[in-house]
């Protein structure tokens, strides 16, 4: 006759719901991770931008640069259809002095705005209608005039900087200006922020400038289901 399986089966100890809790709580360790220990990947150039919790990030600056620059560069055009282009029918290069990034947003950009900076004096340099000043030509210019970014627009002040930086083998033709701004809206629990980015392309010979914009909103809730209530697209908030 077999011996039932059920005769040897281990009585359900006191120490076994401990073993089980403890076990649980070692995955759950391992789920969230240890206190003080940081772990980090590496993002593939097809992956999305983390989207900040708080604040504007990646998400949101990366798309504001590439609109705005591309709707400045398109002035190139412009400037061939006026005759500025070499004998070879090739657009001449504008210098431009970009000035710098203001914040007036309700954020602090922290590292972002060196690579603000970095990025779109990159943009500029890979156009072929235009090629940016040196950042360190810039800063030196500013120092030696001490002259603020913002005084620049003030006639005898351009001329003075303009003149220190042709003296260095760095004529000036325009002067770019980069403004990040933002609106909040409150609704309870959620808001949302619409950021601006604004680039002013001043012509130093003539005092005209170009204006352009680019603008990106963005939610921010007290948990995941604030999305679903501020953004129901059934539905039509009045």
């Amino acid at each position: 006759m077999a011996t039932s399986p059920m005769l040897f089966k281990r009585p359900f100890g006191k120490t076994q719901p401990l073993v089980l809790c403890a076990g649980a709580l070692v995955l759950v360790g391992v789920a969230v991770g240890c206190r003080g220990y940081q772990y980090g990947h590496l993002i593939k150039n097809d992956q999305p931008d983390l989207v900040g919790s708080h604040s504007a990030g990646a998400e949101v600056f990366n798309p504001l640069i590439d609109e705005t620059v591309a709707k400045m560069l398109g002035t190139a055009e412009v400037a061939s259809q006026h005759g500025l282009v070499s004998p070879e029918g090739m657009p001449i290069q504008r210098s431009v002095c970009f000035v710098g990034v203001e914040n007036k947003s309700a954020e602090e950009l922290g590292d972002f705005k060196d690579q603000i900076y970095q990025q779109i004096d990159t943009q500029i340099n890979r156009s072929q209608a235009f090629r940016a000043i040196s950042r360190r030509m810039v800063d030196a210019g500013l120092q030696e005039t001490r002259l603020r970014p913002d005084s620049l627009l003030v006639p005898d002040n351009m001329n003075l900087f303009c003149s220190v930086l042709q003296r260095d083998g760095q004529p000036v033709d325009y002067l770019l200006y980069a403004t990040l701004t933002s609106g909040t809206t409150e609704r309870n629990k959620s808001s949302q922020r619409d950021y601006l980015l604004t680039l002013e392309l001043i012509d130093t010979h003539t005092g005209a400038y170009t204006k352009e914009q680019a603008s990106v909103r963005k939610g921010y809730h007290s948990s995941y289901l604030g999305k679903a209530v501020n953004y129901n697209p059934f539905k039509a908030w009045k």
